[in-house]
């Protein structure tokens, strides 16, 4: 077994974490001796413990052994002590990582702890494997911003239902589960009023054996959605966070509170809530990844305003034509060469439909 295979192991790992660690990365950790595997381990929900400190109990004597890690390890004392340190006091031989962290808290210290330990320190391993793992993390630590998913379901011709708003189902059972598996990979999943007051969701994920649920969030500027809805009645069981302008009034912020749904005011912008300053919001509160599953015109917003980094595609063989909902609402564009193009990532059936994974 090579340094790569370890580190993919690693990786594969990691991504168990994902949608549970926030505000933490979802980083994985094998340990290695004389080609024998010792420990694994990956951050653990909530954020700790942390993916180094699993691998070790589990390897018990670590002497001599090498760890590999996705992330370096961290360097400063918080609720935790350092991974660093923690790795010394093991006595590894070896350390090998995919990525620096690039937290100030941490941004090198931790390799520079490692290498003063006398243990040998292997840099950028699988690093571009590591950066889509730990994007959400990467992205708020760097911009402020989480890493946002935009998921579409839509017929070949674009549509996402009826004239008249019909639209279960679209896309088959297959299609369903995946989205659901989207949602637990996610922090938070986000949607738009219209989307909340017409489907009336849980954004729950069922039927899939699921041991917690994302957070679930909806920009309603003016708090128009029902208290008494199903986001409303469950809000004590999953949390809820409403983001609104100053136009919510007091008794629709009266209503949400006494469900136990969480209130966030952003700054309004053109009669909607500012969509940048909630997504700077939402990070500076933890969250790094959020699954944004609409509507058209919450879709269409996120994609003008820049915010969108990835878009996942399901698409069934059906045709509804011109006179059903399209999948985004408007752009505003006046020339093709204006269009966002994007990158294929990937593809995949699912049932009788197809999904595709672009990078905007």
């Amino acid at each position: 077994m090579t340094d790569t295979s370890h580190m993919a192991h690693a990786l594969r790992l990691g991504a168990r974490g994902l949608g549970r660690t926030w505000p933490n990365p979802a980083v994985g950790c094998v340990i290695v001796r004389r080609g024998v595997v010792i420990g694994r381990g990956w951050t653990q929900a909530g954020g700790r413990p942390h993916a180094e400190v699993m691998a070790l109990a589990q390897a018990g004597d670590a002497t001599g052994a090498t760890a590999y890690v996705t992330l370096e390890p961290c360097a400063h004392h918080g609720q935790t002590p350092p991974c660093a340190a923690a790795l010394i006091a093991a006595r590894v031989a070896r350390v090998v990582t995919a990525l620096t962290d690039p937290d100030p808290r941490v941004a090198g210290r931790g390799h520079a702890m490692l290498r003063a330990a006398g243990i040998d320190v292997t840099e950028n391993v699988l690093p571009d494997e590591a950066r889509a793992v730990h994007a959400g993390f990467l992205k708020r630590v760097t911009q402020g911003l989480p890493f946002v998913t935009l998921k579409l379901a839509s017929t070949l011709d674009g549509r996402t239902g009826t004239a008249s708003g019909e639209s279960r189902w679209i896309t088959g059972a297959d299609a369903r589960r995946a989205v659901h598996v989207l949602r637990l990979q996610h922090d938070a999943v986000m949607i738009g009023s219209g989307t909340a007051r017409s489907d009336d969701p849980d954004l729950t994920a069922r039927s899939i054996g699921a041991g917690h649920q994302p957070l679930r969030i909806v920009v309603d500027s003016r708090l128009s959605h029902a208290p008494l809805s199903r986001l409303g009645q469950s809000a004590r069981n999953t949390p809820v966070w409403l983001v609104h302008t100053a136009g919510a009034t007091a008794e629709a912020r009266a209503a949400w509170t006494g469900q136990g749904a969480s209130l966030i005011e952003v700054a309004d912008r053109g009669g909607h809530a500012d969509l940048t300053e909630t997504l700077r919001t939402l990070a500076a509160r933890g969250l790094t990844r959020i699954l944004c599953e609409g509507g058209g015109q919450l879709a269409a917003a996120l994609i003008r305003a820049g915010l969108v980094d990835q878009v996942i595609l399901h698409s069934a063989g059906a045709l509804i034509g011109d006179e059903g909902r399209p999948a985004l609402g408007p752009l505003a564009l006046m020339e093709l060469a204006q269009a966002p193009r994007l990158k294929l990532l990937g593809q995949r059936r699912l049932g009788a439909d197809v999904e595709t994974r672009w990078q905007l």
